[in-house]
């Protein structure tokens, strides 16, 4: 198994995590504007500003390394 590999599997762990952490819409509803918050942009501040921004820059650091991984098997 290349560093690649497990780079991949610990950043996928730590997504999942961020992404568990974020915080959960009153439901369905409120992605369609049913919820009773005002809508469904909500502004993010503190920690939940910093999960958020965090989870994408791992979305983006997990596909840069599935492309890798994808280069480097085309190589071989």
């Amino acid at each position: 198994m290349s560093w690649i590999s497990i780079a991949q599997i610990v950043v996928s762990i730590i997504v999942i995590a961020l992404i568990l952490l974020q915080e959960r819409s009153s439901g369905v509803g409120g992605a369609f504007g049913g919820s009773d918050a005002g809508g469904f942009y909500q502004t993010r501040r503190g920690i939940e500003k910093s999960i958020f921004i965090g989870t994408i820059i791992g979305v983006i650091i997990f596909t840069g390394l599935a492309l890798a991984n994808l280069v480097l098997l085309q190589q071989i």
